[in-house]
C-alpha cells in the first residue's frame, strides 16, 4: 500500500502519548509499505528529528503552525469565531490551510491507496469522500473529555461553555465516523462509544501497544513507600488528576505511612500545580529526557485521572517494568487488564487510599502484580504485533475500495 498519514499537531519529540503511539504505527508500517507524513510542527517540535526518526518513510513533510493559546488575542478571536461556526473550538485552532493545500497536492497526483487521518482534530485539512478511502485514527471519543471536564470543573461559566463545547464536538465527532471508511479506536470501550454514536459507521479497535524492549525492568531498587506518576502535566486531565490526588488522596496515605514520598514526572507543570505540590512536599520534576528511571525507583505508579478518553500508555509503560500500579477506573479504561490481577482499580479517593497503603506495606502482592502485568504486555501488545492488526484493517478498507 502507498498510505497518506495526516496528522496536525507534530509528531515529534514523541513525548507524549499519542504522539509515541503514531510513531511507532508509522515506523512499523513503513517497513512493509510506502507511507509519506503529512504534519505540522510549532517552534518547539523538531522536524528535523522527526525525519530521521522515521527513515523509512517515503516523505516527511512538515509546515509550521503554532495554534493560538489561552491568554492572547488570537485564542480570543478563535473563540469568538468558533462560536458562530458549527465548528468546534479546538477544530478551528487546527485548521492549517498550508497543511490542507500540501495534502490535497499529494492526493492529486495519485497513487496513494489509503489516506490515514490521525486525530479528529486532523478532519478539516482532509477532504473526505475523495477518491482515496480515509481511515480515522481516534486515539479518544474527544466528546467525552468534554463531557467528563464539565462534570468535574466547579466554576458555572466554564461549565455552560462545555456544556455547548462537548455537544458541537459530538456533532463532529458523529460527522467524522460517518464519512470515514473506517474509524480505528484504541480500545473496545471507545469502540462501543463510536458505534452507539453513528450506529451506521464502520468502527473497529486496535489496542495500544508498549516496547516491553525498551520499558523493561533494569534491577534497580524501588525506594520505600515512594510512589510516581508520569504524564504531560500541559494536559488538563493529568493536572486534575495530581492535584485532586494530593488533596483528597495523598494525606489519608501520610496517615497511615508517613514516610511516604511522591513524584510527578511530566512536560510543562503549570505554577498552580507547582505551587500546590510544594505546600504538600511533592516533587515536581518537568520535562526529563527518560521517565525509566523514575518509575524504576517507584514502589507504585499512581494513576488518579477523573477527566479523559482513549487509553494511557503510561500504565502499560509502568507494567512493562514490572511496577504495581493503583488506577481510577477512567484512567485504566479501555486497556485489556484485570482488576487485582494486574492492577488495582479504586474510584472513591479513601478506597484509592487504602489500595495504595496495603500495597505499600506487601512487597510480595506488589511483585505479582508486576510480574502479571509484565507478562501480559510482553505477549500480547508489542508495538509490532499491534501495528500488524492496524495494517490489517487498512488493507481490509482498501480491499473493500477497490471491489
Amino acid at each position: 500500500m502507498r498510505i497518506l498519514w495526516v496528522k496536525a499537531g507534530g509528531l515529534w519529540p514523541d513525548d507524549r502519548g499519542g504522539r509515541l503511539r503514531s510513531r511507532h504505527l508509522i515506523s512499523e508500517l513503513s517497513r512493509r509499505h510506502r507511507v509519506i507524513v503529512a504534519t505540522t510542527h510549532a517552534s518547539d517540535d523538531d522536524p528535523d528529528g522527526l525525519a530521521a526518526a522515521l527513515p523509512g518513510c517515503e516523505e516527511v513533510i512538515s509546515v509550521p503552525h503554532t495554534p493560538p493559546k489561552p491568554g492572547n488575542a488570537r485564542f480570543a478571536a478563535s473563540v469568538l469565531r468558533s462560536w458562530f461556526s458549527p465548528w468546534p473550538l479546538h477544530f478551528w485552532r487546527w485548521r492549517v490551510p498550508a497543511l490542507r493545500r500540501r495534502v490535497a497536492r499529494v492526493l492529486a497526483a495519485g497513487g496513494v491507496d489509503l489516506c490515514v487521518v490521525d486525530f479528529l482534530a486532523t478532519t478539516p485539512n482532509v477532504d473526505s469522500g475523495g477518491a482515496v478511502p480515509t481511515v480515522l485514527f481516534s486515539h479518544n471519543v474527544e466528546h467525552m473529555i468534554l463531557k467528563r471536564l464539565r462534570q468535574v470543573e466547579p466554576r458555572a461559566w466554564r461549565r455552560a461553555v462545555l456544556a455547548l463545547e462537548w455537544r458541537k464536538v459530538r456533532r463532529w465527532e458523529a460527522h467524522a465516523c460517518a464519512q470515514a471508511a473506517l474509524t480505528i479506536a484504541v480500545s473496545h470501550v471507545d469502540r462501543d462509544a463510536l458505534t452507539a454514536l453513528v450506529p451506521g459507521a464502520r468502527v473497529c479497535s486496535v489496542p495500544t501497544g508498549v516496547d516491553p524492549a525498551y520499558f523493561a525492568p533494569n534491577g534497580v531498587s524501588e525506594l520505600p513507600a515512594h510512589l510516581v506518576f508520569t504524564g504531560g502535566m500541559d494536559g488538563y486531565p493529568n493536572e486534575d488528576g495530581i492535584l485532586y490526588f494530593m488533596e483528597s488522596i495523598l494525606p489519608s496515605i501520610r496517615r497511615e505511612i508517613p514516610t511516604v514520598s511522591f513524584t510527578v514526572v511530566g512536560r510543562n507543570p503549570s505554577l498552580r500545580l507547582r505551587t500546590a505540590a510544594a505546600a504538600q512536599g511533592v516533587h515536581v520534576t518537568g520535562t526529563v529526557e527518560d521517565v525509566r528511571p523514575y518509575v524504576a525507583e517507584a514502589a507504585i505508579c499512581v494513576v488518579p485521572l477523573r477527566i479523559g478518553s482513549g487509553t494511557r500508555l503510561k500504565i502499560f509503560e509502568a507494567l512493562s517494568m514490572g511496577k504495581a500500579v493503583v488506577s481510577t477506573t477512567v484512567g485504566a479504561e479501555g486497556l485489556p487488564l484485570v482488576p487485582g490481577q494486574h492492577f488495582l482499580q479504586a474510584d472513591d479517593p479513601a478506597e484509592f487510599a487504602r489500595a495504595t497503603v496495603a500495597l505499600l506495606r506487601d512487597p510480595a502482592r506488589r511483585k505479582a502484580l508486576g510480574t502479571a502485568g509484565r507478562q501480559l504486555v510482553e505477549t500480547r501488545f508489542s508495538w509490532s504485533g499491534v501495528a500488524r492488526e492496524f495494517e490489517a484493517r487498512c488493507e481490509e478498507v482498501v480491499a473493500d475500495h477497490a471491489r
